[in-house]
């Protein structure tokens, strides 16, 4: 328990310096953000409304404090750029598209990658071992906005499976809509799950070497019952850690993987955004994006701390 509360409060104090910073650096942006948002073709009195609208007629101290508190109340305002649309509606309306798209490329990561990493450390050294390795070096290597061109190329282009741009919303067609989003999620899945599978298959043959798994081996336990019952919990440490970062980037190259798909999530949402320069529409987003990953980390080091619970008695340190 005091691990738990321990852990929270880091946690909060992130959240809380990652609003800051993000307020500080839409702040400092050199010349007049009301001016740029408005264009040069806007009025003295457009410009003076908007600017007591955002509250920057007022110090720095109380800009941040009423932005701070309308956005944990909920009230975070409208969009320049999206005629006074309201931000929250825009992202509740957007939100689960994202969620939707990372959560399938996690799923399909975990798919590719346990498998793989275990047949590589269950073969170590064979052929197969050394082709699970190539593959993952390669496929490192190739960004998702890559693999996604590659997709529509070959499955739009070239098979005609299906319409490049002809997004499902999901309040129409449930299985159209995942259907959609499987070629994205595995262009963001597939260069994520060759990380895992490095990590995990490196993690696995260091605790195959241990004098616990020797002395399992002694009793006359085989290779795979020592892999699956002794060895891949301890190995999952590692590999989890690898996961929670991983998080962040399903969150970040959704944005890229958004637009080459047209896919009307938070991605393609905040490039809208800062093409338009609607700075109070980015800098929510870049917070609630933030706050995503902060979350997700947390997450990921209490499953850590479950599965080893020595990093709990010792002080548990964090991602």
């Amino acid at each position: 328990m005091q691990f738990l509360v321990r852990r929270l409060m880091i946690t909060l104090i992130t959240l809380f310096l990652a609003s800051v910073l993000s307020f500080a650096a839409f702040s400092l942006i050199p010349g007049d953000p009301v001016s740029l948002m408005l264009g040069i073709d806007a009025t003295e009195e457009q410009i003076l409304s908007l600017r007591t609208e955002l509250g920057l007629d007022q110090n720095p101290v109380v800009q941040y404090s009423r932005w701070l508190g309308r956005f944990l109340s909920g009230n975070l305002g409208n969009s320049v750029r999206f005629r006074g649309e309201p931000i929250l509606g825009m992202i509740r309306e957007r939100l689960p598209i994202t969620l939707t798209l990372g959560s399938m490329a996690l799923v399909l990561i975990c798919l590719m990658a346990l498998p793989l990493a275990l047949l590589a450390a269950y073969k170590e050294g064979s052929w197969l071992d050394r082709l699970v390795s190539t593959l993952s070096t390669v496929t490192i290597a190739l960004p998702g906005f890559f693999l996604g061109v590659l997709w529509i190329w070959l499955f739009g282009i070239l098979l005609k499976s299906f319409t490049p741009g002809a997004y499902v919303p999901y309040q129409e067609d449930h299985l159209g809509f995942v259907a959609y989003l499987a070629l994205p999620a595995l262009a963001l899945a597939i260069p994520n799950a060759a990380v895992v599978i490095k990590f995990l298959r490196d993690s696995l043959l260091q605790q195959l070497r241990s004098d616990y798994v020797r002395t399992a081996f002694s009793k006359g336990a085989s290779r795979t019952w020592v892999l699956c019952r002794h060895v891949l919990k301890n190995a999952l440490i590692p590999a989890l850690t690898v996961m929670g970062m991983i998080v962040g980037e399903l969150l970040t190259g959704s944005i890229v993987i958004e637009q080459v798909f047209g896919i009307p999530g938070l991605g393609r949402l905040l490039i809208a955004a800062i093409m338009s320069r609607d700075y109070p529409l980015i800098q929510t987003l870049v917070v609630y994006i933030a706050s995503m990953v902060i979350l997700a980390n947390t997450l990921v080091d209490l499953g850590i701390q479950a599965l080893d619970p020595r990093l709990r008695l010792a002080g548990g340190g964090g991602i």
